[in-house]
């Protein structure tokens, strides 16, 4: 897929970033193909976020493995609490993992991946919400995945060291979900966001403030870093977090408008013209977006479940093709 936003070729698997830090990409940054990270140094190894199934984070591993194989994974940490961030866990369970508390606490009670594979087998019979569903998340075997819960849990920020290097994990969270953890490696002027970043991609607000999803933008921006590992897309620099950073400006913008207008936010989110933002990899997450906007702004409205808001984005999937999931 081409990018104007990555600086690197964004192609399947491991990339060495040098500085002993590698990046684990799966194109095209659609529902549950997310990156990952390794930071190495001394025959140690600390893991950024495990893979949507045990097929996917095996072979991840194993290339790892076969790059640096004097690297033992002694630590794994979680970037948030979505399961293709986290389901991977159990095959390097004899690792310390580490999330944030909410994080953990969220990983807890989320959807866990017996459910994925009962919705799937459902999914035949749910009309455009199903196709929509199966869509997303048809390529993914969630058989057998018993889910691996942090054993390390902390709050605001924690140093770690891998060898001789310095490891920063900082909390900036609530944002896309409740507890998004950033992985700093200060010396080699490189940072693993999570979802914080989709590059080329939507970012979608299941949790927000949005206005702390852009404090977390700023933050990044203004790091001493070349190299921006995203949770989804091409790996990139500051241009693809100021990108993400003017995206969540726009929508909150333009939702705000529509809110004291007294719109819907299923009207919202249909009326909303993204311009630039229009050709990024599902663009029918407005749908969500604009719903987590009005929730916030109005606590006491009932909150759309998940079935409205998967339904909502299939109509707009099959109303906006440009903006329509893709694969390649």
């Amino acid at each position: 897929m081409s990018s104007t936003l990555g600086t690197r070729p964004y192609t399947r698997g491991l990339h060495d970033l040098g500085n002993g830090c590698f990046a684990w990409l799966l194109p095209d940054g659609s529902w549950g193909f997310s990156n990952a990270g390794l930071v190495t140094d001394g025959g140690e190894a600390l893991l950024v976020d495990t893979l949507f199934d045990f097929k996917l984070t095996a072979e991840m591993l194993a290339a790892m493995r076969g790059a640096v194989p004097r690297a033992r994974i002694g630590s794994v940490v979680n970037t948030h609490a979505n399961g293709d961030h986290c389901y991977g866990n159990r095959l390097v369970s004899d690792a310390e993992i580490i999330a944030s508390k909410a994080s953990a606490d969220e990983m807890a009670h989320d959807i866990q991946p017996a459910q994925f594979a009962s919705l799937l087998r459902s999914a035949p019979g749910m009309g455009a919400v199903g196709r929509y569903f199966l869509h997303c998340f048809g390529a993914f075997d969630f058989s057998g995945i018993e889910p691996a819960l942090p054993s390390r849990t902390f709050s605001g920020a924690l140093t770690l060291r891998v060898g001789s290097k310095r490891v920063e994990l900082l909390e900036v969270g609530p944002a896309h979900t409740a507890g998004d953890v950033i992985v700093h490696v200060p010396d080699a002027r490189t940072v693993f966001t999570g979802d914080i970043l989709f590059i080329d991609g939507t970012p979608i607000i299941w949790a927000g403030p949005v206005e702390r999803w852009i404090d977390a933008c700023t933050r990044i921006l203004a790091m001493d870093v070349e190299t921006v590992v995203p949770g989804h897309g091409p790996i990139t620099d500051k241009r693809g977090v100021a990108a993400v950073k003017r995206y969540l400006e726009h929508v909150c913008a333009e939702a705000r408008k529509r809110f004291d207008a007294g719109m819907s936010a299923r009207d919202a989110a249909r009326d909303i013209a993204l311009g630039d933002f229009a050709g990024w990899l599902d663009a029918e997450r407005i749908a969500v977006n604009v719903h987590t906007l009005y929730r916030h702004w109005n606590p006491a409205a009932p909150s759309a479940d998940m079935t409205t808001l998967f339904r909502e984005m299939a109509e707009l999937a099959a109303d906006r093709p440009s903006g329509a999931s893709r694969r390649v």
